[in-house]
């Protein structure tokens, strides 16, 4: 796990918007984007339409909805947080 996707990680402990935790982490856009695809991709983060209703993996359109999604960490995604 690299730094970023710790701190990331470190930020999804509940349902957050996208600009809460770009603005948290100081991040830019683009690299905040990159790293959470890649949290996805590995199960340790999902994603949620406002109001907290879950997103299908299958039905997600990270690429145009990313900033209007909410992040939250996975059971699997904070087991490798902790132990890190």
């Amino acid at each position: 796990m690299s730094d970023l996707e710790f701190d990331i990680l470190d930020e999804l402990y509940f349902v957050t918007p996208f600009e809460t935790v770009r603005s948290t982490l100081s991040m830019d856009e683009t690299e905040l984007k990159q790293a959470l695809q890649s949290l996805i991709d590995k199960g340790w983060v999902k994603c949620f339409h406002p109001g907290s209703i879950e997103v299908v993996t299958e039905a997600l359109d990270f690429d145009d909805k990313f900033r209007s999604y909410h992040y939250l960490a996975t059971k699997e995604g904070l087991l490798a947080h902790n132990s890190r």
